[in-house]
């Protein structure tokens, strides 16, 4: 098993989520639509890409279009071309449709070469026809096919900044529904006992919140089609067998309590984290030539790598990818939340109205705001609800923002104004 701290994995170093996986290829192969669902750097992209290569050696088609990058539909459809390009009976259906535009040795074309062809055909008056077309070969296609769209929500929220954003974004949602659920039968498809309800399937992904972003735009309904699936943490036993089996991988000596105390400073299960922490361990081991790594060796390397420089370079996508999903406005709450959260390890109720005090000449309904903001934190994993008020479930993120904020972030409630006392 390899250590992997910033890209997928899959197969040999794919390790654990055997009962997530076995849940969703089952609804995968029933036919439902999915939205893959959890907070940052909990494997998301390495559970779809392993999820498709083990639907490739059952004989499914697996499309894996990334559109984080795209600046409007037109540009999804020409990933989703670039992606059939490798799927030859299936993209030769395609082509000949094309072969205006690709030319007669469509089999000669890269594919990076088919996503620059078919991008320059596409214009807002034909891209939904050409999408459809594609689409609708995937379905005719003679094996059943998972469309994985991953970081669709970055693409939409780009989508939304542009002029006539919402309708644009609600446009988009619509057609994308319209097309998957009408989506042929395969009654005919000697595969159909495998997946009765159509030989397309599609799954979307992304980094940042589906849901949220459409219940913004009042358009819920829009992906009404796709069922929520959540990607959890993994417990404690599961992060202490990866920390093992990556030491033996390296041959890494540890103290027995080592998997178990780096579990206990991270405070959650996150796979990246782990992954992280335990490739800052062994690069530790090896600079200090440790034959045998200690307690005192985890929490060294958690104060001075994981929440040093280094670390916080690593940690600095939460912040951007936070960016990627809220307006300005929110934006700038989150970071008020996230700060009061870190340094006084609770964002309480009174904060809140604080908060809301602070920001009420500054922005326009700042207590929806403020609740919208929170949505966000909480479903994609920022900070969950306690009993007195928002914490952070993850100790080092919690670490890093205080790390960052604590020497001049004023607490909510040591600011001078009026209106956020607590009642009575």
């Amino acid at each position: 098993m390899k250590s992997s701290t910033g890209r997928w994995v899959t197969g040999a170093d794919f390790f654990d989520r055997e009962t997530e996986l076995a849940l969703l290829q089952q609804r995968i192969e029933d036919g439902n639509h999915i939205s893959l669902t959890g907070q940052r750097r909990m494997g998301k992209t390495s559970v779809a890409r392993e999820l498709g290569r083990r639907l490739e050696q059952k004989g499914w088609v697996f499309l894996f279009a990334d559109v984080e990058g795209a600046s409007g539909p037109e540009d999804v459809i020409a990933e989703f071309a670039k992606q059939i390009q490798r799927v030859q009976p299936l993209f030769r259906r395609f082509g000949s449709k094309f072969s205006r535009w690709l030319g007669d040795h469509i089999e000669e074309l890269s594919a990076l070469d088919v996503k620059v062809k078919v991008r320059a055909v596409l214009d807002d008056a034909n891209w939904r026809r050409h999408g459809e077309t594609l689409l609708g070969d995937c379905a005719a296609h003679e094996a059943p096919v998972l469309l994985v769209v991953d970081e669709l929500p970055i693409f939409l929220k780009r989508l939304q900044q542009g002029e006539d954003g919402a309708a644009r974004v609600d446009r988009f949602l619509s057609w994308f529904r319209q097309v998957v659920q009408d989506s042929p039968m395969m009654q005919d498809n000697p595969m159909a006992q495998d997946n009765p309800a159509g030989s397309l399937v599609v799954m979307v992904s992304g980094s940042i919140g589906l849901g949220p972003l459409v219940e913004r735009l009042g358009i819920s309904d829009r992906i009404n089609h796709l069922a929520p699936f959540r990607l959890g943490p993994w417990d404690k036993s599961a992060s202490e067998a990866c920390l093992r089996r990556l030491a033996e991988s390296y041959d890494v000596q540890m103290q027995a309590a080592v998997p178990g105390a780096v579990y206990d400073k991270l405070g959650i299960g996150i796979p990246h984290h782990v992954q992280s922490f335990f490739a800052r361990l062994r690069d530790h081991a090896r600079k200090t030539e440790k034959i045998c790594l200690t307690l005192e060796d985890v929490d060294y390397v958690y104060r001075n790598e994981l929440l040093g420089p280094s670390g916080q370079n690593d940690l600095v996508h939460y912040e951007t990818r936070l960016k990627d999903g809220l307006e300005q406005a929110n934006y700038s709450l989150a970071m008020e939340i996230l700060a009061e959260a870190a340094v006084m390890e609770v964002f309480t109720a009174q904060a809140r109205r604080c908060l809301a005090s602070d920001y009420r000449d500054i922005v326009d309904e700042v207590r929806a705001r403020i609740v919208n903001t929170l949505e966000v934190l909480i479903h994609d994993g920022y900070l969950e609800e306690s009993a007195d008020g928002h914490r952070f479930p993850s100790r080092l993120l919690r670490d890093w923002w205080a790390a960052r904020f604590r020497d001049h972030h004023i607490p909510l409630g040591d600011r001078q104004r009026t209106g956020c006392q607590e009642p009575g």
